[in-house]
């Protein structure tokens, strides 16, 4: 079982950035991916950024320009960059690894971790 600890959520401005970290241990799988996912209240858990094994970035529409995924593969940290943070992105942002074959097989879950846009 991997372990994965977000931190860095909190209350913002609209406009303003926010960045997240998610702290993952060793990862087993030869190829694996690894991203954010947010739920904002009353809705349901949508993909916002990942990487795969190659080190290929995904990002949904609504955030390509704004928020940008990066890792540090020395001590595997993900982060997210959020920038131009909108009342929209209100959500609890997760961090997810898992395996990738043909796509990405999500098996690993933060605890999540809330970004509230004021």
């Amino acid at each position: 079982h991997v372990q994965l600890v977000e931190s860095g959520g909190g209350a913002v401005q609209a406009g303003g950035p926010l960045t997240l970290s998610c702290a993952a241990g060793r990862y087993t799988y030869k190829r694996n991916c690894m991203g954010w996912f947010r739920q904002p209240p009353g809705k349901g858990r949508d993909g916002v950024a990942a990487f795969d094994c190659d080190g290929e970035t995904s990002y949904r529409d609504l955030v390509k320009g704004r928020f940008t995924v990066s890792k540090d593969n020395t001590k595997n940290i993900l982060y997210l960059q959020m920038n131009s943070l909108q009342s929209e992105d209100t959500a609890i942002y997760t961090c997810s690894a898992g395996k990738h074959l043909l796509v990405c097989v999500w098996d690993y879950w933060g605890q999540g971790t809330q970004d509230t846009v004021s």
